[in-house]
C-alpha cells in the first residue's frame, strides 16, 4: 500500500462529513405520519398481522425501526469499527504500516464517531418532534455473537478477528445506504444523514479493501486457512438483523407473544433471503476471491454453505435468514 494508494485522503479536511457537512435537523413541525423509513426495507411492514394494527401503531413501528437502525449504527461504528480502526491508527496490529495509512485510520475514526453522533442526534430530534420514544436498546448480545465467531474460529487471535470484522463490515453494501437517499417519500433529515454516511463509507470501502490486501499477504498460511473459514461467518453475522429490538417494538405496538413470533418467523426467513445476502456481500466476496482466499482448502465450501456463492460445485446454497444490517 503506497502513500498514494492509502486512501486518497488529501482532501479529507474539505470533504469529510464531520469537517464540512451541515448539522442535519428536522425542518419545521414534524408530522407523526411522516415516512421515517422506506416501507420495502422494513421486512414485517406488509405482514397481515402488522397491517391489521391501528395506523398510529404502524407509524410508531416505522419510527422505531428507524431508531433501531440508527442505534445499531451508532454502536457498531464505535464499538466494532472504531475498536479495530484505533488499533490500525495506533500501530497495534502487528503490521508495519506507513504513517499515512495510520493517519488515514485516524480520519476514519473521526468519521465513524461523527456517524454515531448524528445517528443519536436524529433519534432524539424525531422522538422529541413526534412524541414517539425510542425503546431501550442493548447492543451487547449482538456484539457477543459477533465476537464469539472470532473466539471460536480464530481462537488465540483476537486482534486478527477484530481486523477481519472491520474489513468485512466496511466492504459490505447494505440496501439502506444505497436506497434511502433516493427515496423522495422519506423524511428529508433521514435521507440526508444516510447520504452523508454513504458518501464517507465509499472512501472507507477503498481504504479497508487495500488494508485487507496488506493484512492477508502478511499472514502465514496456517492463519490464512483459519481466517478463510472465519470470514463467511463474520459476513453472515454482520448482516444478520438483531431480532430482539424487533420483537420489543412489535410487542409495544400491541401484538401478543405468539403473533410476534409469527411475524418475525414469516418476515425474516423468506425464500429471497439468500439472494439478498449475496447482493449485500458481493463486494466483500469479490475482494476475498481476488486475494486468493477462496482457493484455500475448504474456503469455497465455507462461503457456499453460508449462502455467499451462487453455487459450489454445482450445488445450491443453503437458505439463510433474511439479512439487513441493523434492521
Amino acid at each position: 500500500m503506497t502513500h498514494h494508494e492509502s486512501h486518497d485522503n488529501h482532501d479529507w479536511y474539505e470533504r469529510s462529513g464531520v469537517r464540512s457537512g451541515p448539522h442535519r435537523t428536522v425542518a419545521g413541525p414534524l408530522d407523526p405520519a411522516a415516512r421515517f423509513f422506506p416501507h420495502h426495507l422494513v421486512p414485517y411492514w406488509d405482514h397481515p398481522l402488522v397491517r391489521a394494527l391501528p395506523e398510529r401503531r404502524r407509524q410508531e413501528l416505522l419510527a422505531r425501526h428507524l431508531y433501531h437502525y440508527l442505534n445499531f449504527t451508532a454502536h457498531f461504528e464505535t464499538r466494532v469499527v472504531n475498536r479495530a480502526t484505533e488499533r490500525i491508527a495506533d500501530g497495534r496490529t502487528g503490521l508495519d504500516l506507513p504513517a499515512q495509512v495510520r493517519l488515514d485510520a485516524y480520519r476514519i475514526y473521526c468519521d465513524e464517531g461523527y456517524h454515531a453522533l448524528f445517528s443519536l442526534d436524529v433519534v432524539e430530534q424525531i422522538a422529541a418532534g413526534t412524541g414517539i420514544p425510542p425503546l431501550p436498546y442493548a447492543f451487547d448480545p449482538f456484539l457477543r455473537q459477533l465476537d464469539g465467531i472470532g473466539a471460536e474460529l480464530l481462537a488465540g487471535e483476537p486482534v486478527l478477528a477484530q481486523l477481519l470484522q472491520v474489513v468485512v463490515f466496511e466492504t459490505l453494501v447494505t440496501s439502506v445506504l444505497d436506497e434511502v437517499p433516493k427515496d423522495r417519500d422519506v423524511l428529508p433529515v433521514v435521507r440526508e444523514i444516510v447520504r452523508d454516511h454513504a458518501r464517507d463509507e465509499g472512501h472507507h470501502h477503498v481504504y479497508f479493501s487495500r488494508f485487507f490486501e496488506r493484512l492477508w499477504h502478511d499472514l502465514p498460511t496456517s492463519l490464512q486457512r483459519r481466517a478463510a473459514r472465519c470470514l463467511p461467518e463474520l459476513i453472515v453475522s454482520s448482516l444478520s438483523p438483531d431480532l430482539r429490538p424487533v420483537g420489543a417494538a412489535l410487542t409495544v405496538a400491541g401484538l401478543g407473544p405468539d403473533a410476534v413470533r409469527d411475524v418475525i418467523a414469516d418476515s425474516y426467513r423468506s425464500p429471497a433471503s439468500t439472494a439478498a445476502l449475496r447482493t449485500s456481500a458481493r463486494h466483500s466476496v469479490r475482494l476475498f476471491r481476488d486475494a486468493g482466499v477462496l482457493e484455500l482448502p475448504g474456503a469455497a465450501e465455507a462461503f457456499g454453505a453460508a449462502g455467499l456463492l451462487a453455487d459450489v460445485r454445482g450445488g445450491a446454497p443453503q437458505e439463510r435468514p433474511r439479512r439487513q444490517s441493523g434492521a
